[in-house]
């Protein structure tokens, strides 16, 4: 991939566990999408779903990265309301990377009702600011691990989110790998190795996308 395919865009990046932790995404995704010329500030926050991104809450893990060194919160972590943080920023582009935490793995039954209520308010949020914005879906893991993580509920969540983000686009991780493809940690989470590959395909998918290469200045 040609350097700058992402020249001068300002992006605004949530996300759950997996912008929240030390070696997981959120350190290969800032490298990634600024060597493509991008200025990325990353907001993540353990377990939160899209609904918890409507008000400030805590959360037992967090980290944020802008301009500089991650800085991991831990449990003095909070989900930031996201018109504040678009209010602030003034991104050209918001990047959402939810979908696990929203899965119910552990449940036979799928929440649907909560889980749209929860995409659509957030993405009606965003809306109101007329920012475009980007919904990345979860990738494949292992099955089972401390989370129950399985093929059917990934695959399901993913289809549920690509009918629902709009006007978010909608990047399908599951594109990105097969399934067991990239080694975890618990299932869930991967290693360094599997985050970075994740990163690079994610970089690559926002680059494709005429919208965002609209942004670029």
């Amino acid at each position: 991939m040609a350097v700058g395919t992402l020249a001068g865009i300002f992006m605004l990046v949530i996300g759950e566990s997996h912008l929240s932790l030390p070696g997981y995404l959120i350190n290969p995704l800032y490298e990634d999408l600024t060597t493509q010329g991008a200025t990325v500030h990353e907001v993540g926050a353990c377990g939160a779903s899209a609904g918890d991104w409507l008000k400030e809450g805590p959360v037992p893990c967090g980290a944020d990265r802008f301009k500089g060194e991650a800085v991991f919160k831990g449990r003095a972590a909070t989900t930031i309301p996201i018109k504040r943080l678009i209010a602030d920023d003034k991104p050209d582009l918001v990047v959402i990377i939810i979908g696990d935490t929203m899965a119910s793995y552990d449940n036979e039954t799928f929440p649907r009702a909560w889980a749209w209520q929860s995409v659509t308010s957030l993405t009606k949020e965003i809306a109101t600011t007329k920012t475009p914005c980007v919904w990345v879906g979860p990738p494949w893991g292992n099955p089972g691990g401390k989370y129950f993580k399985n093929d059917k509920r990934v695959e399901f969540m993913s289809n549920f989110l690509e009918k629902n983000v709009a006007p978010c686009t909608y990047i399908d991780s599951l594109k990105f790998s097969k399934p067991g493809q990239w080694a975890t940690l618990d299932g869930q989470h991967f290693n360094l190795a599997g985050y970075k590959s994740w990163s690079q395909s994610i970089t690559e998918a926002l680059a494709s996308i005429p919208s965002v290469q609209s942004l670029k200045k």
